[in-house]
């Protein structure tokens, strides 16, 4: 059971052009967003479509790939694990985040 602690798996449409970063390592990484869509009928019948948004960040060859395939409204099959980090913004506000980060990159669809 260990192999499935903290693993993620969502398939979507990328939400906006990937950010790509080239660190001063070497090191590249790529951030992005991911819509998964839920669909079911409410109380009255009618059809609802859920929309739920993911920040996915990916490093080393698997960021390659993302600046290579990756495009906006592209849809894709991300495997990874949460993540959840924080930090204090330029006002001194803390502000968290939870991400994916992806190790396994599936491109689907046309586009």
């Amino acid at each position: 059971m260990s192999t499935i602690r903290n693993k993620v798996q969502l398939i979507g449409n990328v939400g906006r052009e990937p950010e790509i970063v080239n660190l001063e390592s070497g090191k590249k990484l790529a951030k992005f967003s991911v819509a998964t869509n839920e669909n079911y009928k409410n109380g009255n019948g009618e059809r609802v479509t859920d929309t739920q948004w993911h920040n996915i960040v990916a490093w080393g060859k698997t960021a390659e790939l993302v600046e290579k395939y990756v495009n906006k409204g592209k849809e894709v099959g991300v495997e990874g694990k949460l993540t959840s980090r924080s930090w204090d913004d330029k006002d001194g506000t803390k502000r968290y985040i939870t991400e994916v980060v992806c190790n396994e990159l599936l491109l689907l669809g046309q586009k």
